[in-house]
């Protein structure tokens, strides 16, 4: 049953968060999940979650799946402009299982790295190979992490969630220098980007998928559904 929590103090969520995250009972590291369209605040949730969960004295591994971007070619092999090839070719969902999931979930050998690829310098890199505590907390934001390749993998899964429009006009002020022009940014959100979100939204279905969804239209003032332990 989902239950509707009305709009509080972002620390209230965050209190919320953490003390949900810290009751997930596995015996391997909690791998949480912070997904949410493209400028939604993701990255910026996840890097205060993990902050607080820090303070309180637990082992965090930060990751993004910028990290584990697919070559350049490949993620534009439909078009520069397809949705589908953002949502079908843009990262790489099996390292981030081999190199990170896996190594952090049941029966794993605990050895994991945080990235693979870097998108800007279109090159692999080899990040070092680490070794997590059992009890640690892994912290992972990124577009498309509830999609069917790898939504069994999570042990929590917040979805931060905001309209289009105002993720767009985030965007604008955020990604001109990646762009080169608000002109520019506009057109790739409008043709490429959310449509590859409704793409997603369509097959994934990650706001039933996530134990809670976080609507951060405002940041200061988030309202947050609860869902349970939801079906990955």
């Amino acid at each position: 049953m989902a239950s509707l929590v009305a709009e509080m103090a972002r620390s209230d969520l965050l209190a919320y968060l953490v003390s949900s995250v810290e009751a997930v009972r596995v015996p391997h590291p909690i791998r949480v999940a912070v997904d949410g369209p493209d400028a939604a605040g993701k990255t910026v949730l996840a890097d205060e979650l993990g902050q607080a969960l820090a303070s309180r004295g637990r082992s965090v591994i930060r990751a993004s799946v910028d990290g584990f971007h697919r070559p350049r070619a490949e993620r534009s092999r439909r078009g520069p402009e397809s949705p589908e090839s953002y949502y079908e070719d843009s990262f790489d969902t099996i390292g981030i299982q081999e190199s990170l999931l896996a190594p952090l979930g049941p029966g794993g050998d605990l050895c994991y790295r945080t990235a693979l690829f870097d998108y800007r310098e279109d090159r692999p890199v080899h990040s070092p190979l680490l070794e997590a505590p059992r009890d640690a907390i892994l912290v992972f934001d990124g577009v498309f992490l509830l999609r069917r390749e790898l939504r069994r993998h999570w042990d929590y899964a917040v979805f931060v969630d905001a309209r289009f429009e105002v993720t767009l006009q985030r965007a604008l002020r955020r990604d001109v220098g990646l762009f080169g022009s608000t002109a520019e940014v506009e057109r790739r959100y409008r043709e490429r980007y959310i449509p590859g979100q409704r793409l997603y939204y369509a097959r994934a279905n990650p706001q039933a998928r996530a134990d809670v969804v976080v609507v951060n239209d405002d940041p200061s003032v988030p309202t947050w559904q609860t869902r349970g332990r939801a079906q990955r």
